[in-house]
């Protein structure tokens, strides 16, 4: 891949809660290996963690982020683009510090590389590659995490032995916006800008090529006038050397237009070449727009089945509580049965000692 670990630790991870904003969750019943991942290709850095098979960490570093500690083995940083609020527990005070120390230095490096990179955009950038887009994560297996050279460098800790760190409730607070819905509106505001400049140049190819057949009818005309004005010299014998001079003259005006005219016949295939650009962004737009809409009707659905269980949660809890007010009122009951039967008891013993 063109993706490398560059440096691997070990801590429990944990997530915010959506619903409360406070509260954490967390995401691995163990501590697993975090890494931090360098894109060489695009200059990214970021922080992956896998519990098995599942991604429970995919977090850009952007040089807005900041890293937070919250305690001696706890640290927080909040990530836009997932919506969501990381925090990971260490089993001591040197890998929280060491792990801040890497963020810092990534994120001042993925600064410099975005800088960079906007220096390199405004000097070389065109309209097509304007419209270029997409930040697509190359895919990561687990053997392509766990187990560097650095962790293997860690000393061995197990499940059992190795300390939680205990998170506190100090998140940093997140939007709450659709990072799905942002990504595809901000793709699409960019194709309906590249569109509409297309339009423009589109419209203003369209009237050069008219003014340049224009033009080049007016060159022809003038051509064939040249060629009979050769013609009527030529029959003038008394102006023999005139004639030729003139024709010469002539003949090299002829070869200028047919230049000229050469160019911008090579013109106007460079605009039919722009026009068939410009019909493929718009076929891409109408993508872009109908995969928007997709997500959109996915978003609906995934919002009426959540609430469909929230219902369904409240109304388990509302039974759970009423069986346990009848089986306490049983149990009241049924105590109150084995006292009379106690009596019972005591009272035919009684009387069998009498008898």
């Amino acid at each position: 891949f063109r993706e490398q670990p560059i440096f691997s630790t070990r801590a429990h991870v944990f997530q915010i809660d959506p619903n409360t904003k406070k509260n954490w969750v967390p995401t691995s019943k163990h501590a697993v290996t975090v890494s931090y991942f360098y894109d060489s290709t695009r200059n990214v850095y970021r922080i992956i963690s896998l519990d098995g098979s599942k991604a429970i960490i995919n977090s850009t570093i952007t040089p807005n982020m900041t890293f937070t500690k919250t305690s001696q083995k706890f640290g927080q940083w909040a990530d836009s683009r997932a919506n969501t609020v990381y925090g990971l527990g260490f089993s001591s005070e040197h890998h929280l510090s060491k792990f801040a120390e890497k963020f810092q230095e990534f994120k001042e490096a993925a600064r410099i590389a975005k800088e960079k990179s906007h220096e390199k955009m405004e000097l070389t950038s065109t309209p097509s590659q304007e419209s270029a887009g997409g930040d697509i994560q190359s895919p990561l297996t687990p053997e392509s995490i766990n187990g560097t050279d650095d962790e293997r460098a860690m000393p061995e800790v197990t499940q059992n032995s190795e300390p939680r760190a205990e998170p506190t409730q100090n998140a940093l607070p997140f939007t709450h916006s659709s990072t799905i819905s942002k990504h595809w509106e901000a793709e699409l505001a960019t194709l309906k800008g590249n569109n509409a400049k297309l339009t423009a140049a589109l419209l203003e190819s369209t009237a050069n090529v008219k003014q340049w057949k224009q033009q080049l009818a007016a060159y022809q005309e003038e051509a064939e006038r040249l060629h009979k004005r050769v013609t009527e010299l030529e029959c003038v014998s008394s102006q023999a050397n005139a004639v030729h001079t003139h024709k010469t003259e002539l003949n090299q005006t002829i070869q200028e237009l047919e230049s000229t005219l050469k160019k911008k016949e090579e013109e106007i295939e460079g605009l039919k070449q722009e026009i068939e650009n410009a019909r493929e962004l718009q076929a891409q737009r109408d993508t872009l727009t109908q995969k928007l809409q997709e997500v959109e009707i996915r978003n609906k659905d995934l919002e009426g089945q959540l609430s469909d269980l929230e219902q369904r949660l409240e109304k388990s809890q509302n039974e759970q509580e009423t069986f346990r007010n009848n089986l306490k009122t049983l149990l009241e009951i049924l105590d109150g049965k084995i006292f009379e039967l106690t009596e019972l008891r005591d009272n035919l013993a009684k009387l069998i000692e009498c008898s």
